[in-house]
């Protein structure tokens, strides 16, 4: 898959995310701001209430999503037989989008009445996406191949390039701004307080203000626009790669103990999902069946 096709793809995911999140907002918002004891005699009860047509429809939808994305990106990860069918990053992201989007339909499933094990499924839920937004962030920082294995520290040190090189051939740059360009590699970890998390976001934070410095330097030597963004580029990408390598370990670490938590979160979901279901058809509630 080609970068632009990529964007392409993930915004396709974010949008329809976000639009189905609105469309429902925007049909139901009278029967959803409605009183909990009103809400019998309101005209579209028998269409967003959890039985009704729409809600009982979401709900299910969105609950095959939620078994489809934990299942299907499981099996792919874990079974090697299946390891040619795509690339794990993009199922990934697809994992990603059904585990979104299904919350979402389930959330207006419940028309935001929550009680007794609807309540516990629902902080469930919860947590389990709250956990999947921090293991997110973590996955990110650890570098990876484009079919989503983790690099080692010596495939990343070979990816080092040499970009005085690059710079100097492509740009004709002095050794002012090579030095310059330099030094905003030797980031001295000391300067950054904290738990781990905070020093991350105080690093991140340092990065692009050490980024704007160098776009400032290279104006005041009235380089082409072209020519700043390229070289701005180049340093970005090797300030990244330095501060991965930094933390490479580190997240590592981190990304087991998410699994740790985030694992069992997601089994109980999906227990709890199950008894309900049941439930619900005991009590004949079975949608259009």
């Amino acid at each position: 898959m080609s970068k632009l096709a990529h964007q392409i793809y993930v915004f396709t995911l974010v949008g329809i995310t976000v639009l189905a999140f609105i469309l429902l907002g925007f049909y139901g918002a009278g029967y959803y701001f409605t009183d909990l004891d009103q809400r019998f005699f309101h005209p579209q009860n028998n269409l967003f209430k959890p039985s009704g047509i729409i809600g009982h429809g979401i709900g299910i939808l969105g609950s095959s999503m939620m078994i489809i994305g934990v299942f299907g990106y499981m099996v792919r990860k874990r079974f090697r037989r299946f390891s040619r069918i795509g690339v794990l990053k993009y199922w990934l992201e697809f994992h990603i989008f059904l585990c979104t989007l299904g919350p979402v339909l389930v959330l207006y499933h419940t028309s935001f009445k929550f009680g007794g094990i609807v309540a516990i499924s629902f902080w469930s839920m919860i947590a389990v996406v709250f956990s999947g937004v921090i293991g997110r962030f973590i996955y990110l920082q650890i570098p990876r191949t484009i079919e989503g294995r983790e690099m080692s520290l010596n495939e990343l040190n070979s990816l080092k390039v040499n970009w005085y090189e690059e710079l100097q051939n492509q740009f004709d740059l002095d050794t002012n701004i090579i030095e310059l360009l330099n030094d905003s590699f030797n980031i001295d970890p000391g300067l950054f307080k904290g738990s781990f998390f905070s020093k991350v976001y105080q690093r991140i934070k340092f990065e692009n203000q050490l980024i704007r410095k160098i776009r400032r330097e290279l104006k005041l030597r009235k380089l082409s626009k072209k020519g700043s963004d390229r070289i701005v580029k180049i340093v970005r990408r090797e300030i990244i790669l330095n501060r991965r390598i930094a933390w490479l370990s580190t997240m590592q670490d981190y990304l087991r103990y998410w699994h740790v938590a985030h694992l069992p979160l997601a089994l109980l979901l999906l227990v709890i999902m199950i008894v309900h279901v049941i439930v619900a058809v005991l009590f004949g509630y079975k949608w259009i069946f």
